[in-house]
């Protein structure tokens, strides 16, 4: 693999277990000490709305690119990254799947 490639695949997956632990903290917490809708409180403020409508958008089009980059590549349960955002994070998957997208483009 080209440095380029494993330089660029460890920074995504140093992104990916920052998305991964940053999230599931704050997941955790959310289940342990619930405060009514888990969806009602992504438009609790103008401050969070704006956050939830920048994250629904963002993990849409990485879900497009997923699906697109995935077939593309002929890369195997590329559609796992997809299901993983919904019971993960999008800050977890969408870096891991860049990363496994770089690694397939070095082979």
């Amino acid at each position: 693999m080209p440095t380029r490639s494993r330089n660029l695949m460890i920074v995504y997956l140093v992104l990916a277990i920052a998305g991964l632990v940053g999230t599931a903290y704050f997941n955790v917490r959310g289940f342990l000490e619930p405060s009514g809708s888990f969806v009602g409180a992504w438009f609790a403020n103008p401050a969070v709305s704006s956050l939830s409508v920048d994250l629904l958008i963002a993990a849409s089009a990485a879900s497009v690119f997923i699906i697109v980059e995935g077939r593309r590549l002929k890369m195997r349960l590329y559609w796992l990254y997809v299901v993983g955002s919904f019971v993960t994070a999008v800050a977890f998957t969408f870096p891991l799947f860049l990363a496994m997208r770089e690694r397939k483009q070095a082979r």
